[in-house]
């Protein structure tokens, strides 16, 4: 087999190859899109991962609605997830999935010990903040490359987490 009909094929487990992803956006592009987008995936988990800590170890006065308020964030992550990976997927290129990746990607700080409900509130802010910071980042390759369903996420997802920001800050009045 030649070179070049070699870089238009993948194999695959089987005998028979699998054709290269071909849907209009540059490897080139692909790659630097889904460099943004493992970012994303890596400060959705690290936020998914706080939240639910706190959800399990939140007391004091408000511990019903901050226990509830959290199970429903932390259930909107979890499913958030799924999407984002699964886009970078649909680019061709594997999702980070471990720990050891995600701590290398994320701009979300791991909290030490079980801080008081306010804080745990003013961690959350900070930590949606983030994500909503890195996934403005990933939006220029995302608009260079043409990739209007990165778009389209990215912008769905900067949504959820400017709105549960301002939710979870409004506590802090």
């Amino acid at each position: 087999m030649g070179k070049n009909k070699a870089s238009k094929i993948a194999v695959t487990a089987g005998d028979s190859p699998a054709p290269m992803i071909d849907i209009g956006i540059p490897d080139k592009d692909r790659a630097k899109i889904v460099e943004g987008l493992s970012k994303v995936l890596a400060d959705t988990y690290s936020l998914y991962l706080k939240t639910h800590n706190f959800h399990w170890n939140v007391e004091g006065p408000m511990f019903n609605t901050l226990h509830l308020m959290f199970m429903e964030q932390y259930t909107e992550l979890w499913t958030a997830l799924d999407a984002i990976a699964e886009r970078i997927r649909s680019l061709g290129y594997p999702a980070p999935g471990t720990y050891k990746q995600f701590a290398k990607l994320t701009s979300i700080a791991e909290t030490d010990g079980v801080p008081e409900a306010r804080e745990m509130v003013r961690l959350l802010v900070s930590g949606h903040e983030a994500v909503t910071r890195t996934a403005r980042a990933a939006f220029p390759a995302a608009e260079k490359g043409g990739d209007e369903s990165t778009v389209d996420l990215l912008t769905q997802r900067l949504q959820v987490h400017e709105k549960t920001a301002w939710m979870l800050r409004s506590l802090l009045k």
